[in-house]
């Protein structure tokens, strides 16, 4: 509040009354609403008040004695509009335009009068903000009236700024320009604000959203189709891994113009085929020949194009033998594994699903040879199988045939070893209590057989199959002959000494005898030749062979005591 100075002086009931006019406040009321209108600012009232009165240019509106109501004096448009507050504050109902005027609050207070201009503005925001007469598209490039924003029915004229993706436009002359105009309605005084927005789009504005606004208001957004030449097209292999022989393999052409093209030349091994209304061609069950170099392009200019080179993986393998193979034991068999891929391959093998460090190889077959083999060869996702069965066959052959005791000593085992394939069946030649047989394994078998012989005989062992057989016998004697023989064995061991005694003491005998003969016999010869007068050369002779052989004799009983 500014300072006042005395404009002037009266005299009223005997007093000398002073005038004072104080600087003129401003407010700001709201368009429909009831308007308050402070007295001086809406200081407390003076305690020696004496008389408060409203009045404006054209006249008085209402007074208000100390202690009394206020009284309406006014007889126009503000008769049932006005009132006083409690604080001397003015109050207009239902403000409109016509209330923007200087209203002063007189006041009363012993001998000084005071006056409190107050001028009253009306503001109204807009009753909405709407954007209208649309473009129906923007051409990249190309000036265009992208649309209207309507702000109406405000006070003051609404001030409208363009937004895009909540960015503020400015007009800059070139890409943007911006024009406004204001129209007054002549019944209200409220006016109704127009901006126009000429805009020249962008690539990146196909997703855009466009807005206008006021102070107080926002439009809804609104978007537009861009439009713009294809600059680009990209050919798409759809494939959820490597391209397989006999998949089908979808071609996607994609441009990025807009509206996006609905026609498209696909290059199939220097094949052109056309497809409208679909970016998109399927070639089936492709091959290995199908590898090479594809294209898309636009119909309508066939330099916009896009290539890819594809290549079809493929997997080829063949084994031989593959099915069941007959071989006989000792023989060779040759493997063959062939393969053609389009990669790096990866081999393994089984033998009876187990696995095997490398690929088998059959020089001399073997009854272990047996069996059934896998080979399994894969490139990435491709796997390819093959498998043969081997079955080496031979005559049986008896490895071993052998005798011992039980273990409780009342029988007698006897075990029977053999190999061949087929599986060897068993004959014995006699019965025993009970016969087992081992597992056949890798052409091998063995049988045993529990007898309790009661005498001393020869038991025969013989192997069969389809193919041939085998027989081998062994001698088997009595529990009570191995008892002896065991006995005998034993006292054997504690009278060696004397047994080897007697053999030289049998010998020497021997040696004695034959001697004592041989003289006996010089004897009688000498006598005879002595009574006949026969000459002694023939049987000289005759005893030196038969002293020879004496001492042949004798050497050879002489090493016998020595063994």
């Amino acid at each position: 509040m500014l300072d006042f100075a005395p404009v002037f002086s009266l005299s009223h009931a005997g007093l000398c009354l002073h005038s004072n006019i104080f600087a003129m406040d401003t407010v700001i009321g709201l368009y429909g609403e009831t308007v308050e209108v402070p007295c001086n600012n809406g200081a407390p009232k003076p305690k020696d008040l004496f008389i408060t009165k409203w009045k404006y240019d054209n006249g008085d509106l209402l007074t208000q004695l100390k202690d009394q109501d206020a009284s309406v004096i006014a007889t126009n448009q503000y008769k049932d509009r006005v009132s006083m507050a409690e604080n001397s504050s003015l109050l207009i109902a239902a403000a409109s335009l016509k209330d923007e005027k200087i209203f002063t609050c007189m006041v009363v207070a012993g001998a000084d009068i005071s006056e409190y201009p107050v001028k009253l503005l009306i503001h109204k925001a807009p009753t909405g903000v709407e954007i209208t007469a649309l473009a129906a598209e923007l051409e990249i490039g190309k000036p265009t009236q992208l649309g209207q924003c309507t702000a109406p029915d405000s006070n003051p004229a609404a001030n409208i700024t363009w937004f895009k993706n909540k960015k503020h436009l400015v007009a800059d002359g070139k890409g943007i320009t911006i024009s406004s105009k204001v129209k007054v309605d002549e019944v209200t005084g409220l006016t109704t604000t127009s901006s126009t927005l000429q805009y020249t789009a962008e690539k990146g504005d196909t997703d855009a959203l466009f807005t206008c606004g006021t102070l107080n208001a926002l439009s809804s957004p609104v978007s537009f189709t861009v439009t713009y030449p294809t600059e680009r097209v990209s050919l798409h292999v759809i494939s959820k891994g490597p391209l397989m022989e006999g998949d089908n393999v979808t071609l996607k052409c994609k441009a990025d113009g807009n509206p996006l093209p609905t026609s498209f030349n696909f290059h199939i091994q220097r094949k052109v085929v056309k497809v409208e209304n679909s970016d998109s061609y399927t070639v089936t069950d492709v091959t290995r020949d199908s590898t090479g170099e594809y294209k898309c392009s636009i119909i309508d200019n066939a330099k916009m194009e896009d290539s890819k080179n594809i290549t079809i993986n493929y997997l080829d393998m063949s084994l031989s033998p593959s099915e069941k193979v007959m071989k006989s034991a000792g023989e060779s068999l040759a493997l063959n594994l062939q393969t053609d891929a389009s990669g790096e391959l990866r081999v393994s093998w089984t033998k009876d699903n187990d696995k095997l460090d490398k690929m088998p190889k059959f020089d001399k077959l073997t009854y272990s040879d047996s069996g059934k083999y896998e080979v399994v060869v894969t490139m990435g996702a491709l796997i390819k199988k093959a498998s043969f069965e081997l079955v080496v066959e031979g005559i049986p052959v008896i490895r071993r045939l052998a005798k011992q005791r039980g273990e409780d000593g009342q029988h007698k085992v006897l075990t029977c070893e053999a190999e061949g394939s087929p599986k060897p069946t068993v004959a014995w030649s006699v019965n025993g209590t009970s016969a087992d047989e081992s597992p056949y394994v890798n052409g091998k078998i063995s049988y045993k057989l529990t007898i309790v012989p009661t005498v001393n005989l020869t038991v025969v062992c013989t192997v069969s199959n389809e193919l041939g057989q085998d027989t081998r016998a062994i001698n088997v004697s009595t529990l009570f002959e191995e008892v002896r023989m065991d006995k005998q064995g034993s006292s054997d061991d504690s009278d060696t000494t004397k047994l080897v005694v007697g053999v030289i003491v049998g010998l020497l005998l021997a040696t004695v005898v034959v001697g004592l003969a041989y003289w006996l016999y010089m004897k009688k010869s000498k006598q005879g030749s002595w009574k006949t007068g026969e000459k002694e050369d023939g049987s000289t002779e005759e005893s030196k062979k038969l002293e020879e052989k004496i001492e042949e004799k004798l050497e050879e009983n002489s090493q016998k005591v020595e063994v």
